[in-house]
């Protein structure tokens, strides 16, 4: 094996370990940490800075995506590397919010909502694993110059960071509709 191709799987393995650790620490965050009592009530903008963050983060996705379209390629970097700029700001102010506050809980009393609401969520969270890990292969092929494997994963990145995006607005949404 020769010294790129050791690099290139370092690299790759280091994104795994990063992603791990970094899904890691946020299930522990959600499901074992306990919000400090002395934050409750303060602090309540995060939850729409995050909605806000997750849809300039899907604009800029689907910008990226008509830029590479029409084979603007610096355009359609500049708009890729704005998308992981909201989503990285996104993460850092979602893992404030739920250090200070903990969990919001969807209301009881509307189950309609409330089961459109968690198969929502659970989609949400279960793709937000997985994109973690693409959206940063993603970019270290294109980092990289590795173009054609950029390319091939990015079929896949696509799409389920736009959904991660788009449903973390939606989440958003029907917590303020039922439960804020």
């Amino acid at each position: 094996m020769d010294q790129t191709q050791t690099n290139q799987r370092a690299a790759l393995g280091s994104i795994v370990i990063v992603s791990a650790a970094a899904i890691s620490f946020l299930l522990w965050l959600l499901y074992l940490h306990h919000a400090p009592t002395q934050f409750a009530g303060r602090f309540v903008f995060l939850p729409a800075l995050n909605a806000v963050l997750n849809g300039l983060s899907a604009i800029a996705l689907c910008t990226g995506l008509y830029f590479i379209r029409k084979r603007d390629r610096k355009a359609h970097r500049a708009s890729m590397l704005l998308a992981f700029g909201f989503s990285s700001l996104f993460l850092v102010s979602y893992i404030v919010n739920h250090a200070l506050h903990g969990d919001t809980r969807f209301p009881l009393g509307h189950a309609t909502m409330r089961a459109i609401y968690l198969v929502i969520l659970a989609s949400h969270i279960t793709l937000s694993i997985v994109a973690l890990p693409l959206v940063l292969i993603t970019f270290f092929f294109s980092l990289s110059g590795r173009f054609p494997q950029h390319k091939r994963i990015a079929r896949y990145t696509f799409p389920i960071w736009l959904y991660v995006s788009v449903t973390g607005v939606v989440v958003f949404a029907l917590l303020q509709a039922y439960a804020y």
